[in-house]
Order: structure tokens, then C-alpha cells, then sequence
């Protein structure tokens, strides 16, 4: 496996439409494996082939469901889920969505609040070039919707309700606010949100 470079704007192929995918070689499956140990290693949750300057239709996640959340430190790790999504496309869609705050390997220094669908179904190929059907929501299906949407050369910035950055100097520390969404307690509440900052000394 090898670490891939990750490009960023203004790099054309991130604004190109991905060709799908047709050959299942020996060689798709070492570009596989090292789009996961480059998504892992930068780190990010999914990673789309456009984003390594290669107009494909594939994708990689991983994530592991209610990792912000707070976690009884005896309970034992959640395991990661691994997806590989070849020439996917979204088939059903839930009429419910809500907003979140998302940011991209291929836009450093910018995150922003965007609306999608809180379920959607997904049909694909896996590395193999088996069909599989898929369905996820919550943040999954955030994630999947935003790796589908580099495949189709659109960035979260387009979709965004409003777009900053997330990283300001404070004194000798780097400060680093994000936004995060509480839960409405009662149907038809709006989500509250809620600034959350940390702080890293600067050497």
C-alpha cells in the first residue's frame, strides 16, 4: 500500500463528472487499499478517487457511528465500518433533512453547514464488482451523500448555508471552533447550536 497525494481546489478533475468504473483487476485493488491508508492516514472518514486526481467513480468510508458522542470509557470500542462504493448512485432519498456541519480533505482551512437527507438508499458495486444495496442515516448517510457528490464534481461549498474557517490565533494558542448540532428534545423543535472550541499551544 502507498500514501496517495490529495489535491485541492482549484484542481480541475474535483469539478469534473467521475468515469465509472468497468475493469476489476489487480490493480484496482491496490488503488483501493491505499485510498483507505490515505484516508486514514489523513485523517477523514471517506475519501473519493477524484480527490487523488483520478476521474473515477469510486469511493471509501469508514466510520463508526456516534464516535462524538460521549462513551463509557469501560464500554469496548465500537468497530469502523468500511465501505467501498463502486459506481454508486442514491436511489431513495428520506423527505426528512437536516443540517450539519461538514468540512473536506480537499478544502483545507473551510467547513460549513449543509442540508441532506437523513436516510438514503444507495445501490453500488463493491471491490469485487458485486451489487450491493445499501441503506444508512444519520451520519453515515451524510458521509455517503458527500463522497457521491465529488464523484459528480460537486463540493460541499456548493450545497453550504454558510461556509468559515474554523481556525483563529489566540495569543500563543491556536484556537479551533466548531459547531456542533444538539439534538431536538421534542418534535419539531429546531436543533440548537452549540460552539465548541479547543485550544493547542503553538511551538
Amino acid at each position: 500500500m502507498a500514501l496517495r497525494q490529495i489535491v485541492h481546489l482549484p484542481e480541475p478533475v474535483l469539478r469534473r463528472k467521475a468515469k465509472p468504473v468497468t475493469t476489476f483487476d489487480r490493480d484496482l485493488q491496490t488503488l483501493i487499499d491505499d485510498m483507505i491508508e490515505t484516508m486514514r492516514e489523513a485523517p477523514g472518514v471517506g475519501l473519493a478517487a477524484p480527490q487523488i486526481d483520478l476521474p473515477m467513480q469510486l469511493a471509501v468510508v469508514e466510520y463508526v457511528e456516534g464516535e462524538d458522542e460521549e462513551e463509557n470509557e469501560d464500554a469496548p470500542a465500537k468497530p469502523k465500518k468500511l465501505y467501498v462504493l463502486i459506481n454508486p448512485e442514491i436511489t431513495r432519498v428520506s423527505d426528512e433533512k437536516v443540517i450539519g456541519v461538514e468540512g473536506c480533505l480537499s478544502i483545507p482551512g473551510l467547513i460549513g453547514e449543509v442540508e441532506r437527507h437523513e436516510a438514503i438508499q444507495v445501490k453500488a458495486l463493491n471491490r469485487h464488482g458485486s451489487p450491493v444495496k445499501l441503506k444508512v442515516d444519520g451520519w453515515m448517510a451524510r458521509i455517503f451523500q458527500h463522497e457521491i457528490d465529488h464523484l459528480n464534481g460537486v463540493l460541499f461549498t456548493d450545497k453550504a448555508i454558510r461556509v468559515w474557517k474554523p481556525y483563529t490565533e489566540h495569543g500563543n494558542k491556536l484556537r479551533f471552533c466548531r459547531m456542533k448540532f444538539l439534538t431536538p428534545s421534542r418534535k419539531g423543535a429546531k436543533e440548537k447550536p452549540l460552539n465548541l472550541c479547543d485550544f493547542v499551544t503553538l511551538r
